[in-house]
């Protein structure tokens, strides 16, 4: 979505928005459970400032409203006027970003919305796209899919009638390298951890400094 924005070069953008949460060892990205190191170390990459909005784990509905709604102030303080979310085709989670930004002097943009994402996942790869999965669904992939390489042959072991952009919540990635960024990210591959219905593989910023 932030190679397609800079291509179109119609929006100025400001920064990288996520959520965040404390757990354990290193705080991580909400969902996908990535290290923040590893957040920053792609928004220095991508040569964006970083915006986080810091949760509480486990987190209610209320501390999550409570939280977006500190966003949106200290975000129109500074003058931003959209937000640009990656959604493909699920109309209720559209829907809800939509509501939830109703009224409040932020709009919404989806520039990948509507998109084939069969062409699209093959667009990112041609790219020059670098990722692996860090979270799956384990109703829907096997634990052997962690940690695997975002490729054509991943693409090619999905199990029928999965999106080939993890669309449904099949599989989450990190990106480590691609045309949004000024230099790959060294990282190194940890275990696997699996829970009762989802499964995670801990990626570690690789010491390149080291003998």
């Amino acid at each position: 979505m932030l190679h397609r924005l800079r291509q179109t070069g119609e929006i100025e953008i400001a920064g990288l928005l996520t959520t965040t949460t404390e757990a354990g060892d290193e705080d991580r990205v909400a969902m996908h459970r990535v290290r923040r190191s590893i957040l920053k170390e792609q928004a220095k990459a991508a040569r964006l400032p970083l915006e986080e909005i810091r949760l509480p784990d486990p987190c209610s509905e209320e501390a999550y409203a409570a939280a977006m709604r500190a966003f949106v102030e200290r975000a129109l303080a500074r003058g931003i006027t959209h937000i640009a979310f990656g959604d493909l085709f699920l109309e209720d989670v559209r829907a809800y970003r939509e509501q939830r930004l109703s009224g409040s002097g932020l709009q919404p943009l989806f520039p990948l919305w509507g998109s084939d994402t069969e062409a699209l996942a093959g667009e990112m790869i041609a790219s020059g796209l670098q990722a692996h999965i860090v979270s799956i669904d384990l109703c829907k992939l096997e634990p052997e899919f962690l940690g695997r390489s975002y490729d054509r042959a991943l693409l090619a072991a999905l199990p029928v009638g999965s999106d080939p952009c993890g669309e449904y919540g099949e599989f989450h990635t990190l990106v480590s390298a691609g045309p949004m960024f000024d230099a790959p990210l060294q990282l190194e591959c940890g275990t696997p951890e699996l829970g009762e219905t989802h499964g995670h593989i801990d990626f570690r910023p690789r010491d390149c400094g080291g003998a």
